[in-house]
């Protein structure tokens, strides 16, 4: 049993919190994992890629080769695009519908997204609007990783215990809020 997951994003939209809540669920649940470093938060903005393959086997690379991503995992719908071409035939895209114009020539946002749409399974929620209703704009990342937990081979507990581990020293106001914006997510999700 194994699982090839793309994340992605730009930087500042929380992809090294996805990796982290995903990596420390994986090792709750007697998993391997193997995680690609994270390219591109040199700068605010810029595009944001990691690989992340998990499994209860070894795990010989931490690169997922093209046509074999079952999970592309992205905070930006562009960005979810650049990955496309890593998907297997039966692969999964969960990405925001909410840009981040980071460039002048930031594409046709509906043409985007009828691009994901061409993904052989394709779920798109508004992330942003989801994580202002679970109190923190600031929580997308987290939103979507509840829009992605039905199909992660990880128990929903181990998710939620590492999001309770990674967020409670900040406060009980942002803990609850991102454990809302997970279950948030996945309710779109699987509406969707």
């Amino acid at each position: 049993m194994k699982q090839d997951i793309i994340l992605a994003g730009v930087g500042g939209q929380g992809i090294l919190s996805i990796a982290f809540v995903i990596d420390n669920a994986a090792l709750a649940d007697g998993l391997t994992f193997k995680q690609a470093e994270v390219h591109g938060m040199a700068q605010r903005g810029g595009a944001v890629q990691s690989h992340l393959r998990l499994s209860d086997g070894t795990i010989w690379s931490d690169l997922i080769p093209k046509g074999e991503a079952d999970l592309i995992l992205s905070v930006e719908p562009l960005e979810a695009l650049r990955y496309m071409d890593h998907l297997r035939p039966d692969g999964v895209i969960v990405t925001s519908s909410t840009p981040y114009k980071n460039i002048p020539d930031y594409p046709d946002v509906a043409e985007v997204l009828e691009a994901v749409r061409r993904a052989p399974k394709s779920v798109i929620i508004d992330a942003e609007a989801l994580a202002k209703e679970a109190g923190t704009a600031k929580a997308q990342n987290i939103v979507l990783l509840g829009a992605a937990a039905p199909v992660l081979m990880l128990k929903e507990q181990s998710l939620l215990a590492t999001i309770d581990s990674l967020f409670r020293g900040r406060g009980l106001p942002i803990l609850e809020a991102n454990l809302k914006a997970f279950a948030l997510g996945k309710k779109a999700a699987l509406g969707s």
